[in-house]
């Protein structure tokens, strides 16, 4: 009973000593499972990936813009992460930037930097600035580190604060299930959902993100827009917004949000 106690109390301070501060919403987190630790899995999970869902080739239109718009929102990242003393956040980022053979729409970015866009995404994104705002909020999401939030509570609920340790090193198959759900990276139950907090500060972060690259973020009201009719207000919801909630007042929380991104914007030469 002791030694159990002990571990709970362990763990308890290592969840205090692991809050760290959302940027630019500057909300507290608790994040319970190392960077490192995800950055492994992510590797893993993420080759494992790609040879199910080989890229598409570099050759292809929608490729290139891809990695475009990537490249440009990574260097955008990196200037962010400096200019406020957060470079510790990325510094094990090896960016990369793909596209899938799926229709589905979706998109998202593991640990690392890890981007992956799928084809039917393209014609909701649109244009360059559409795609910004699509890799922006994924890049956002990892930046923020929404995924180890998730799994750290999906963790506690399933097995408590004591047994983090053991899920990890007993439950791989189950832990890379809710890694993959955590990342938007799985389809079904396993998925785990964006809180209201967590979206609002990746609408807002990757709106900053593009507006830096020399996206204009006012072009994050159009997109959302075309997200909603993508929905066709049925029960046939696109994978990008059953993973990631599409909320009545999302629109209305970036138009206010946009003069402050605004002022982040660098017109591209």
């Amino acid at each position: 009973m002791k030694s159990i106690k002990h571990i709970v109390v362990v763990a308890v301070v290592a969840g205090i000593l692991a809050c760290t501060k959302v940027p630019i919403s500057g909300r507290r987190q608790m994040n319970l499972l190392p960077e490192s630790q995800l950055m492994s899995m992510s590797l893993t999970q993420y080759g494992t990936f790609l040879q199910e869902n080989p890229p598409m080739s570099d050759e292809i239109e929608d490729t290139k813009r891809v990695k475009r718009v990537g490249s440009r929102i990574s260097h955008a990242v990196e200037k962010y992460m400096k200019e406020n003393g957060m470079s510790n956040r990325i510094a094990n980022y090896k960016w990369e930037f793909n596209l899938v053979n799926q229709n589905t729409v979706n998109a998202w970015c593991m640990p690392g930097g890890k981007v992956v866009v799928y084809k039917g995404i393209m014609p909701v994104a649109a244009s360059d600035e559409g795609l910004a705002v699509v890799m922006g909020h994924e890049i956002a999401h990892a930046i923020a580190r929404h995924g180890n939030e998730r799994m750290s509570q999906g963790l506690v609920a399933a097995v408590g604060a004591a047994g983090l340790a053991v899920a990890l090193r007993e439950k791989p198959a189950e832990t890379q299930l809710l890694f993959l759900g955590a990342y938007g990276a799985a389809t079904g139950a396993g998925i785990l959902a964006f809180s209201r907090n967590h979206e609002s500060e990746a609408d807002k972060l990757g709106m900053v993100f593009m507006a830096m690259a020399g996206y204009e973020p006012k072009e994050a009201i159009p997109f959302w827009e075309r997200m909603k009719a993508a929905s066709g207000g049925g029960s046939n919801v696109p994978e990008f917004l059953s993973t990631h909630p599409s909320h009545d007042t999302r629109i209305e929380r970036i138009t206010e949000f946009l003069p402050e991104a605004q002022s982040y914007f660098v017109k591209a030469e």
